[in-house]
């Protein structure tokens, strides 16, 4: 690949196995880390537009398989991470950490605390409409800056993503650089008591120390945890992952964590197809056992390794 005028980093053949928190995955045919938007905005107008894009975050709920991935691979880096807060608005960089956007939030009083307990970046909790504690992206989501596959700059708004459980509709191969969220008043003692608070809970209840990707499938039943006392757990992807006994199931090094059974686990050497493979392990015992089909919350991309 040859293009003029780039400022960025662009590697060939890069391994990602170390870019995703599962620590697995084969190479990207190229891997871009652009220096800015105009950089970003220039590769993607002059690419091949036979080429695929990825847009990758900083890679927490993501699965690439040992064959590696066909694609240009982006990531944004330092000149994406900024947060700028300007009355109830914060403006996060999409390689702005969850956790950070949610500090810098609680500093200037916006209560934005549910992204504390949330891994990844902001693009991708856009993306994925993150969410828990009963609040989602959608509800503090204002506009987000976007290059498109064609290099094109936009600024899309909720409507134009229509956010849904897990999921919204960022056009393909879409870049998502900036966002712009609006959250509720609060004090910022208290907003960072109830992180403290949040965080002591996460780490009592999920495997925080051990190598995974956040939850592994979906709720059956369309929403988060809330948190609350009166939460019920009938329709949630741990109770029906342990009422078909897969709470600590294995494949090879991959496990469903002993400690929360939606998380998917690498306790050291597994392969994304050992990962990929106990999951589906876990969908079919759950079908055999409740008739519920699982969806995947973690994304899984690239190619099975050729035999």
């Amino acid at each position: 690949m040859n293009i003029d005028g780039l400022r960025g980093k662009l590697h060939p053949n890069r391994d990602l196995s170390g870019l995703t928190w599962l620590q697995v995955g084969g190479p990207a045919d190229y891997l871009f880390q652009p220096a800015d938007i105009e950089d970003l905005s220039h590769m993607l107008r002059s690419l091949d537009p036979s080429v695929p894009v990825f847009p990758m975050g900083v890679g927490s709920n993501l699965i690439v398989r040992d064959g590696g991935l066909r694609a240009l691979v982006i990531r944004l880096g330092r000149g994406f991470n900024a947060i700028e807060v300007e009355g109830d608005t914060v403006t996060a960089g999409a390689a702005a950490l969850d956790g950070h956007v949610a500090r810098k939030a609680a500093d200037a009083g916006i209560d934005l605390t549910f992204l504390r307990t949330i891994p990844g970046s902001i693009g991708g909790a856009v993306r994925m409409n993150a969410g828990c504690y009963g609040s989602y992206m959608a509800d503090v989501f204002q506009s987000a800056t976007v290059v498109l596959r064609s290099g094109e700059v936009v600024t899309l708004r909720g409507e134009d993503l229509k956010f849904a459980y897990r999921q919204s509709d960022l056009p393909e191969c879409a870049v998502l650089v900036s966002a712009v969220l609006r959250g509720p008043k609060g004090d910022p003692e208290a907003l960072h008591a109830r992180m403290e608070e949040q965080l002591a809970k996460r780490d009592a209840t999920q495997p925080t120390k051990d190598r995974s990707a956040g939850s592994t499938f979906r709720n059956p039943a369309g929403f988060s945890s809330t948190g609350q006392a009166d939460d019920v757990h009938d329709l949630k992807a741990w109770k029906v992952i342990d009422d078909a006994g897969m709470r600590g199931a294995r494949r090879g090094a991959a496990q469903m964590s002993e400690k929360h059974s939606n998380f998917l686990i690498n306790t050291g050497g597994a392969s994304a197809a050992d990962l990929e493979g106990l999951g589906e392990d876990v969908r079919k015992k759950v079908y055999a056992n409740s008739g519920i089909t699982l969806e995947w919350e973690i994304m899984r991309v690239g190619d099975p390794l050729s035999k």
